[in-house]
């Protein structure tokens, strides 16, 4: 790939996305296929040009929670291979019929599913997701144009050239998986302006990444949201629930958008509640930021400050809250989540009901981690990305969310009046 211009690129997607939009549900499979045996034949390749992410990565001082998800060892390569086979192992959603119905005049109307054409992404430091929206752009028949982002710029590289090629031996045009990575943000800015070529743009990384791309962007963006996750321990809440919930939500993968930022309290479960869970934090590493009450209640807790109930921390950090009410709680969750992930830990139903009903974020859930708001875990195989947005997409972004609809309308010979 030596083009001088990313235009060239954008041309070449766009004239591949004719070719995938005609392939077979077969096809599209046994090209995903070739891709996910390419990974396994090719990982020792990939691993190696991880490390040197890896290891300037280390050198720029990037933080331990985007080193996490830089990295890419045998085992999270062996786990990219399983989500294209995931990938290539779910129900085509191109030309499902999603409507239709006959006209008075006797013209029979269709709504059936078409891919997007071109989908876009641009993203920071995290390689899977370079193959993560290449299988789940080509299942749903569009081509994808990558824009991965200096820190993975190694890893991005090996990733795209071992698709390509998996494309080719699969009788598949390599054209439908561009990267324009080596133009940097020149890369960027014809992504964000590719009006004709990009048919659809989607962000993920920071909320300042987001940010640039929504408001610059003269394509249609699906905008996935920064993770200010909430998880309220209600009075009735278990012990156990609330311990292992919540030491899960923020511990097993801290550095993910689905990972817990903050902890609510009820009042009346407090003093039972916020020694026990902050103990399990803690002895997992946690710094707990904590309103009076809670340093009232445990040791070594830093003083909450407005800003902690806004952070999306990405580490081994959280923020802890006491409030008097459900209430209460719902309007904390109104004015400082982002609408990504809420959870309640409750026995009772009627708050239950409250919470799933009041809480206005893409997953809201009673009773379980925020950690299963992902699209491998949903089903998806994979996930483009979790939009915070309400049109067109919410929530875990899989296949159907990468296509449009058209309508077919079969007449014999009727004229309108």
């Amino acid at each position: 790939m030596t083009d001088q211009t990313p235009q060239v690129r954008l041309e070449r997607a766009k004239e591949a996305s004719r070719a995938t939009a005609a392939l077979t549900s077969d096809e599209k499979a046994r090209a995903l296929e070739s891709i996910a045996v390419g990974l396994e034949r090719h990982s020792a390749r990939i691993i190696e040009a991880n490390a040197l992410d890896i290891a300037r990565g280390r050198e720029n001082g990037i933080g331990d929670s985007l080193i996490d998800r830089l990295r890419l060892d045998e085992q999270r390569v062996a786990a990219l291979a399983s989500a294209v086979r995931q990938v290539a192992a779910l129900a085509d959603p191109v030309g499902r019929v999603v409507g239709g119905h006959r006209m008075p005049n006797g013209v029979s109307l269709e709504q059936v599913r078409v891919p997007f054409g071109v989908v876009g992404a641009i993203y920071e430091a995290r390689p899977n997701v370079t193959v993560d929206i290449a299988a789940l752009a080509l299942r749903s028949g569009n081509a994808a144009v990558l824009r991965g982002g200096s820190a993975a710029r190694e890893s991005n590289t090996v990733l795209v050239e071992i698709m390509r090629e998996s494309l080719e031996a699969a009788g598949v045009t390599a054209e439908a998986i561009q990267t324009v990575d080596d133009f940097g943000r020149e890369g960027a800015k014809a992504l964000m302006h590719g009006r004709g070529y990009i048919d659809v743009l989607v962000p993920r990384g920071s909320a300042g990444l987001i940010e640039t791309v929504v408001t610059e962007s003269t394509v249609p963006v699906i905008e996935t949201g920064a993770g200010n996750v909430h998880i309220l321990l209600d009075e009735t809440a278990p012990d156990d629930w609330a311990r292992d919930i919540v030491v899960n939500a923020k511990v097993q993968r801290p550095s993910v958008c689905n990972a817990v930022e903050t902890v609510l309290v009820h009042r009346q479960a407090a003093p039972r509640l916020v020694p026990l869970v902050a103990s399990a934090l803690q002895s997992e590493g946690v710094a707990i930021h904590g309103d009076d009450i809670v340093a009232g209640l445990v040791s070594n807790v830093i003083p909450a400050v407005e800003e902690d109930w806004e952070t999306e921390y990405l580490g081994l950090e959280i923020a802890i809250k006491v409030v008097d009410s459900l209430d209460e709680a719902l309007a904390h969750i109104r004015r400082y989540s982002t609408g990504h992930t809420e959870s309640i830990i409750t026995t009772d139903s009627r708050n239950a009901e409250r919470f799933l009903a009041e809480v206005d974020s893409a997953v809201v859930m009673v009773n379980t981690s925020t950690r299963f708001t992902d699209g491998a875990e949903f089903g998806f195989g994979a996930e483009v990305g979790i939009s915070t947005q309400k049109l067109h997409a919410r929530g875990p972004m899989g296949l159907a969310e990468l296509t449009s609809t058209k309508w077919l309308a079969r007449g014999s010979g009727q004229t309108r009046g």
